[in-house]
């Protein structure tokens, strides 16, 4: 085969065989295909997409291409979530010691924050300590004992995906859905996981803004899902505002560990529980969705899913005092108070704008070698459709950088609307859609 002719044929928009998109990802991976050439192949497939059979055969590329975690020895049915990403999702540091308190396992493999966007891993290492490189060996060892584990990819685990998603960041072919359903799926089949809950965002701070396309995205994830054999539902879920009251790393953990004792925001509970009561729906601890939520709830009031998130953290190697008492940790000198600049009714907290200045002010990156402060970001005190009085605080931005508070007041205005004289707001609705199976047919 030869890279240059598969290269035409996808610029010309005719599909490919099983054998040809083997050839081109294993040779890429061996070094036997240049990266130009493999950028070029990306752009191809961005302007002309992918059949389904394709982007099967993509991910079940990508997946050989390294190992897969073997989950057989685990007593409870493993079951995972991810989600497409957004800003203030601390969503899955709730989620996995409270889904493993209700007797499932959850083998969670997460990524770091670029850009607008959070990422897990970043808020677990916000904890002094805490160990995410762990082996693989560690990973299923972990899961063994507590039923839950949470660390970054490992060498091991699909290095095809490592290689090409470098160059669709270099060459601004992220937003595919062939390729990014390829990575997402082939990541979480490799780590052994037999149920799978999607949580796809969408609106403002998503990566996909409308919910056509999310839909789309959702539909494909599911059906590549269920022909690899693994049970696969999602929920498209509203990212209009950040989730929660907090943006960036510790001060997201610190609203984790909040809501794991029953005192997390609304919007963060709901979509939580949600998600959760699905995996348990997956697992068949039970077998309707009030049951599960019912149990979810009493495991935050009763305090045992902060107790498993203690033993995780304590088993990888986190300080548990800062778990145990938040106030001890230290955080950014430098502060700044964002007040309403009118009586009114919080209109807009634009999640895009607000995720960019939170990676502005220490708290995230642009590339993944950047380094970033764990205690820097946004504490909000309001949400969307709140009442507020003039020179009433809206939010605290915490930071070390040097930015002066003009600057800060301008961008908050930008990202903040507040509008005089309004009415009541309706709150907006944070569960969007169901997706699953029967949704996904016919692709």
């Amino acid at each position: 085969m030869n890279a240059k002719l598969l290269i035409e044929k996808k610029r010309n928009g005719e599909n490919f065989s099983q054998d040809e998109i083997d050839y081109l990802i294993n040779s890429f991976v061996a070094g036997e295909i240049p990266e130009y050439q493999i950028s070029a192949l990306l752009m191809a497939i961005y302007f002309q997409g992918m059949s389904f059979d394709e982007i099967f055969w993509l991910t079940n590329a990508m997946l050989n291409s390294g190992k897969r975690v073997n989950l057989e020895s685990l007593t409870n049915f493993p079951v995972d979530k991810h989600s497409t990403g957004g800003v203030g999702d601390k969503v899955s540091l709730i989620l996995a010691p409270l889904v493993a308190a209700a007797g499932v396992a959850v083998p969670m493999m997460s990524g770091r924050g670029l850009g607008h966007s959070g990422g897990t891993l970043d808020k677990l290492e916000a904890i002094p300590g805490f160990r995410t490189n762990l082996s693989l060996d560690e990973f299923v060892h972990e899961l063994e004992i507590l039923s839950v584990a949470m660390i970054g990819q490992t060498e091991e685990i699909v290095p095809a995906d490592r290689k090409i998603y470098a160059l669709r960041d270099a060459t601004a072919t992220v937003p595919s859905l062939p390729l990014i359903v390829a990575s997402i799926m082939s990541k979480k089949i490799a780590e052994g996981a037999k149920g799978l809950v999607l949580d796809v965002k969408t609106g403002k701070g998503a990566f996909l803004k409308t919910e056509e396309k999310s839909l789309e995205l959702a539909k494909h994830l599911i059906a590549i899902g269920e022909r690899f054999g693994v049970k696969t539902t999602a929920y498209l879920t509203a990212m209009d505002q950040p989730l929660g009251f907090a943006v960036g790393n510790w001060l997201e953990t610190r609203e984790a560990i909040q809501t794991l004792k029953g005192e997390g925001p609304a919007d963060l509970v709901e979509v939580t529980i949600a998600l959760s009561a699905e995996m348990l729906l997956h697992a068949k601890v039970d077998n309707d969705l009030e049951s599960a939520k019912s149990r979810l709830q009493r495991l935050l009031e009763s305090g045992k899913a902060y107790e498993k998130f203690v033993e995780l953290v304590k088993y990888q190697g986190g300080d548990v005092t800062v778990v145990e008492n938040p106030d001890k940790y230290v955080l950014p000198k430098r502060r700044f108070l964002f007040i309403s600049p009118v009586s009114g009714v919080i209109k807009e907290i634009d999640s895009f704008k607000i995720g960019i200045l939170a990676n502005e002010l220490g708290a995230g990156r642009n590339k993944m070698s950047d380094p970033i402060n764990h205690g820097a970001g946004i504490v909000f005190y309001k949400k969307e459709g709140d009442e507020v009085e003039k020179n009433e605080p809206i939010a605290e931005l915490l930071f070390e950088k040097n930015i002066s508070d003009k600057e800060l007041s301008a961008r908050m205005n930008f990202a903040v609307s507040v509008e005089e004289n309004s009415g009541v707001v309706e709150p907006k609705k944070m569960i969007l859609h169901y997706v699953g199976p029967d949704d996904a047919t016919g692709l």
